[in-house]
């Protein structure tokens, strides 16, 4: 596959899961460090300038999803302000190098998105060093399974919301002050909104608010000329799978059964449908969730 572009059979496009697969990491995990690499774009993202001089914050922008998001908004034009935990630099650094490589500001804040001042920080970096801010994406997410709800305590209950619920509304709300017309938030929720999974039980909850969230956010910031939509992707090969997103003895068929493609899906599938709902492509699309699950159905 030379880009995305290219016409190709999706059921082969990427490796089904085997047992190569099986593998675990400490939380939250690093990319560099899983077998087989996921594919985030970085050499198959091709930009057509559908985003030219625009100003992007992306959370969970080191690995997966976000890296994806915040390599295909350099590559078209974005500059881009990164947000990842400490733990990750050694693949947050290269998602700087990938951006600086496309010719666009890549501005690093390493930090944890529970920490309220730390979201506000976040905004007030893009708006002193790139001039403002008229792209969020919130990708960054926790989740961690649990088989029993007697096993979940309070602690991860609460650090599941807070990094998946309380940040995008603290994001939401400091950037919104900033945000001119025309600019735009994505959110990120999951297949495990509309099929939870028994073993995730916090973080199907977390992804079910996120749509309700943004639904409403979107009616509440049309008259700003804001819009405000979600990504819901299904089962996708990042580090949160391996760092305890879920059981170590299933990796060898993930996705395979659960999507009709047959396989899981790459973080390089996601990153056009944020650069379309960012970019004035969906000038009349709000309030809505994009389904990028493999084929599975969902309301």
């Amino acid at each position: 596959m030379s880009d995305q572009y290219t016409m190709v059979d999706p059921t082969s496009q990427y490796p089904k899961s085997d047992k190569s697969f099986q593998q675990s990491q400490d939380a939250p995990g690093l990319q560099r460090d899983m077998t087989p690499q996921p594919d985030c774009g970085e050499d198959t993202y091709r930009g057509t300038g559908r985003l030219d001089g625009r100003k992007a914050i992306v959370t969970g922008a080191d690995s997966g999803i976000g890296r994806a998001a915040a390599i295909a908004f350099a590559r078209e034009g974005a500059d881009v302000v990164l947000s990842y935990l400490p733990e990750e630099e050694p693949d947050g650094a290269e998602v700087v190098e990938l951006i600086e490589a496309a010719g666009r500001t890549a501005v690093p804040v390493p930090g944890d998105v529970t920490d309220e001042d730390y979201c506000r920080t976040l905004v007030d970096t893009a708006v002193r060093q790139l001039g403002g801010v008229d792209i969020l994406a919130n990708v960054a997410g926790k989740q961690q399974y649990v088989k029993d709800i007697a096993d979940l305590s309070t602690e991860q209950f609460d650090a599941t919301l807070k990094t998946n619920v309380y940040a995008m509304f603290w994001l939401c709300k400091a950037a919104i002050a900033h945000m001119p017309p025309g600019s735009t938030i994505i959110n990120t929720a999951s297949l495990e909104a509309y099929q939870p999974s028994p073993i995730l039980l916090e973080y199907a909850a977390t992804k079910w608010a996120i749509n309700g969230f943004s639904k409403s956010l979107a009616q509440q910031v049309a008259s700003k000329g804001i819009r405000v939509n979600v990504v819901a992707p299904g089962p996708i090969w990042t580090p949160l799978q391996v760092a305890g997103g879920q059981p170590t003895d299933v990796l060898a068929e993930f996705g395979t059964g659960q999507s009709p493609i047959g396989r899981p899906g790459q973080p390089a599938e996601m990153a056009p449908a944020y650069v379309f709902l960012a970019s004035p492509e969906s000038s009349y699309v709000s309030g809505a969730t994009i389904s990028a699950n493999g084929g599975t159905p969902t309301p």
